[in-house]
């Protein structure tokens, strides 16, 4: 027998299937820098040079293992194209974008419980550690 996809409603009535899609979903997100870098690659293609200018902090091992992951999650898409010097670029796929949704809603979240917790306005950025 077939794997039968489920409907959003089937998924939230059953926990059992709920958790395993958070579970999921937390999984292909997990770590310091696959949201950064999705957020880097929503707007535009970019190179490996592009992403670390994006997220300085990050060094090439690190961006390069995170990359690859999201590739196998097919979140990233790498695409090599046959010039010299051979010039590769990522971008997101198109079930990717979806995740727009979500990190607008964390962002609207993470600014009222900034709000809230720290008494930091909206508009204001909270220093970090």
């Amino acid at each position: 027998m077939a794997n039968k996809l489920l409907s959003l409603t089937e998924i939230e009535s059953c926990p059992v299937h709920y958790l395993r899609a958070v579970n999921d979903t937390m999984n292909a997100l997990r770590g310091k820098w696959k949201l950064p870098l999705i957020t880097a690659l929503l707007h535009d293609t970019k190179r490996f040079s592009d992403l670390q200018r994006a997220l300085p902090r990050i060094t090439p091992r690190v961006l390069s293992k995170e990359l690859r992951e999201l590739e196998l999650n097919s979140i990233v898409e790498r695409r090599v194209h046959d010039t010299l010097p051979v010039l590769v670029e990522y971008q997101l796929t198109p079930s990717a974008y979806a995740l727009k949704q979500v990190l607008d809603q964390m962002i609207a979240w993470g600014i009222a419980h900034q709000a809230s917790v720290f008494g930091i306005p909206a508009g204001k950025e909270a220093s970090l550690p």
